[in-house]
Parts: C-alpha cells; structure tokens; sequence
C-alpha cells in the first residue's frame, strides 16, 4: 500500500468503482424525492412500486417468507446449536401459525381485531418482507465499493476517547447502522476471536452500536408517520444511540467486563487522515466485486436475514401485544420510565412508559402501540425503539450466540441504562422535530 506521503493516481475504473455506487447508494437512502405526489426517500418509493406491482399476492409473499424461515433451522439442524435457537425455532413455527391465521381470518376474534393481527401484519411483516430484501440490493452501493472504509479511517480519532473501543469499530458501528445488527455482530466476533478486540471492547460494539439497519428504521419511520422528515429522524437517531453509548461504557455493567489489551493499531501519521482515508477507500473499490455479483450477495443475505426474522417478529410481535393489551405486564415495567417521560410534560405519558417497555420484546412494538400519538411522543418512540438496540426477539439471542461474554442479566440491565438515557434525549428531539414542523 502507498504511503500516506506518496498517493498513487487511481485509475478512472477504481474512481468509477468508489465515487459512482457510493453517490447512488446515498441517493437512494438519503435524498427525499418528490414522486407522485409523496416526498420520501428513493427505497420507499421503490418499496411502494413494488407493493403495488405485486397487489394481492404481497400477503402470500409475506407467508411463503415466514414459512421457508420456519423450516431453515430445521432443514439445516441449526436448531439444535443451542438452548436459543431451539426455543426460537419454537417462536417461528408459532410465526407460521400466526401468519395462517391472519391470511385465513381463522382462530379467536379478539386477534383479528383492527389492532392485532391485520395490522401487524400488514404494518410490520409485509414491510418488512419487502423493505429488507430490497434495501439489501442498495446497502451493496453503500458498503461494499469503499465509503465504508472511508468513514472508518476518519472516525478513528473519535473511537477511542468517545466510546473506548479501537479505530477500527468504525466499520463495526457503520456496518450495523447501515447494513444490520447480524452483520455487525459477526464481524465484532470475528474480530473479537482473532484477538483484536478486548471482551470489553467487544461487549461494546454488540450492546452500543449493533442496532437495527436504516431498512429496518425505514419501517418505523412509516409505522410512525415520521417519513417526512426522515433526514432528521435518521440522524437524530443516529446521533441519540452513540451518545447514549458513550455514555453507557462509563457504566457498570460494561465498564467491569474484562478488558485485557488487544493487539494494537497502525497509528495514522498526523495531517493524513484524510489521504489515509482516501487510500482506504480506493483499496476498497479495486477489492470490490462486481456490481452484479454484490448485488447477489446482499440480496442473498438480505432475504435470509428476512427469513429469519419475519416469523419471529410476527410471533414475539403478536404476543407482545396481547399482553401490552390484556395484561399489566408492560404497565409495570413501565413504571421504570414513567418519572422521567412525566418530566418532560409528554401528553402520552403512560402510553410512552408502557410501549417503551414492550421494546425488550420486539423493537417494533413502542412504533405500533404510538402510531397514533402526538408528534413528540411518536418521535420519541421511534428514537427509543432503535436506540435501546437490544430485543429479545432478534438481537439478544444473535448476541447469546457469539462467544462475547455477556449474560441475559447484563443484557436487561444495559438495556434499562440505555432506554432511561435514550428517552432522556429523544423527548426534547421529539419537541425539536415538532416545532421545525409549526
């Protein structure tokens, strides 16, 4: 590799390579377009034009996803890998159960009222199924042709003293923010097992930046009617969860996990961040696959990943609402938060409270128990439900399956730091957001 001193000229194909798929992808994930009459981003717009095309085969669709997510574990045995993965290949077939009921309108009235089954499944799961899949195509544009190494070189100085891991979780905390939680988690272990992380480190990275994908916050963002304003929800968010991560690692329980030194890293000569930087990505590019074959590979993981997840947000998503609706299950917890949203004078107090606690159950529930709330309380819910990063019907057990030390109970414990925190922040961005619009 060059020296920083010394950048060789890149030829106009790597340039190609760098520049073009990484405007493209910020064009489709960052730039409202007006179309027909409704302004959002390029990937919803897409995302509606293919709900439309496909019509009334969507739900089949949906189901056919639910079911092939079902039998994987099985067809592959990963569901005898552990305690986690049998006890959620249980959650999936009731997934597939559920997803029955929904299409057929079988089974007892009280899930088929308009708060339940239909508008989970139409609100959650088919956007979902769609959303995912489709945003894959495009995150291919924004992590695989250079601007991801790009960012990571850049926001090395600020790793360290902000949020006490090593330049290098950059690309862990970008590849989560913008591609998914599974991703990150895999190269946080990957990392993690080669030594380069410490356990502390490593405990970090998978409980403050391994969050939902912008696919996924795309759902809440229309779940909440935020995606007018989806420049400011996004970065908003994005800012919230790594304040509250900086936060947090200065708390125990992450603070007093083991942090034996890993190896260290390449120091960046100082003045040449930028040319380091600039290197990085164009050695990404001249790496990078073909556009087609990029394309495959993220649409492949992008529909595993749906597969994965939709029977189980359906099933946990389901239950989660019932007892949100029949039990004080949620009220109670809620209890925790209720003090702190009060503070603040939110009209929903106790909607808030108690939606924010069935976000350790599955983080879409705080969006659609708020759907229908003032502007402050739902943009507070969509920050909470994305910035607490930890559920346990997707992102706790990716986590139990890596060899980072942490347990359930420091788990719970990390997420209640992170919602108190979280809702500390998001209520006056909540207020913010509702201002700027009059």
């Amino acid at each position: 590799m060059a020296t920083a001193n010394a950048i060789p000229k890149p030829t106009p194909a790597t340039l190609f390579k760098l520049l073009v798929p990484s405007l493209l992808g910020i064009l489709v994930f960052f730039v409202p377009l007006p179309i027909n009459g409704k302004t959002t981003i390029l990937l919803d717009h897409m995302v509606t034009a293919v709900r439309g095309l496909l019509g009334g085969a969507v739900p089949y669709y949906a189901m056919a996803v639910i079911i092939a997510g079902a039998l994987y574990p099985v067809i592959t045995g990963r569901w005898r890998a552990n305690r986690t993965e049998s006890v959620f290949t249980v959650f999936k077939w009731l997934g597939v159960l559920f997803g029955v009921l929904a299409l057929t309108g079988a089974g007892p009235a009280a899930l088929h009222t308009p708060d339940m089954l239909p508008f989970l499944f139409d609100k959650l799961v088919i956007s979902v199924g769609l959303i995912v899949p489709i945003g894959a195509i495009f995150l291919a544009l924004l992590i695989n042709y250079g601007l991801l190494e790009g960012v990571g070189v850049v926001c090395q100085p600020l790793m360290r003293p902000l949020w006490r891991t090593p330049g290098r979780s950059a690309i862990d905390a970008v590849a989560s923010f913008v591609g998914s939680y599974s991703i990150g988690l895999l190269i946080t272990n990957r990392v993690y097992q080669a030594g380069q992380y410490s356990a502390r480190e490593a405990a970090i990275i998978a409980t403050g930046f391994s969050t939902v994908s912008a696919t996924f916050m795309i759902v809440v963002a229309k779940t909440l009617d935020l995606m007018a304003m989806w420049n400011l929800y996004f970065w908003l968010t994005l800012l919230i969860t790594f304040v509250v991560t900086a936060i947090t690692v200065r708390l125990p329980p992450l603070s007093r996990i083991n942090d034996d030194t890993p190896k260290a890293e390449a120091p960046v000569a100082r003045g040449h961040r930028l040319n380091r930087a600039w290197q990085e990505s164009l050695s990404a590019a001249e790496r990078a696959p073909s556009l087609g074959r990029s394309v495959a590979i993220n649409l492949k993981e992008g529909m595993r990943m749906t597969m994965s997840i939709l029977p189980s947000i359906l099933s946990v998503g389901l239950l989660g609402l019932l007892l949100a609706k029949y039990t004080p299950v949620f009220e109670w917890i809620g209890l925790v938060f209720y003090p702190l949203i009060a503070l603040f004078g939110i009209d929903e107090a106790s909607q808030l409270a108690q939606a924010t606690a069935s976000g350790l159950a599955e983080m879409f529930l705080p969006a659609l128990l708020m759907a229908d709330a003032g502007l402050p309380a739902r943009f507070a819910a969509g920050v909470v439900s994305v910035s607490s990063i930890l559920f346990f019907s997707a992102s706790i057990p990716c986590i139990l399956s890596t060899t980072i030390p942490l347990s359930i109970g420091r788990i719970v414990v990390i997420w209640l730091i992170r919602t108190l925190l979280s809702l500390a922040l998001a209520i006056p961005a909540g207020y913010f957001a509702a201002w700027l619009v009059g």
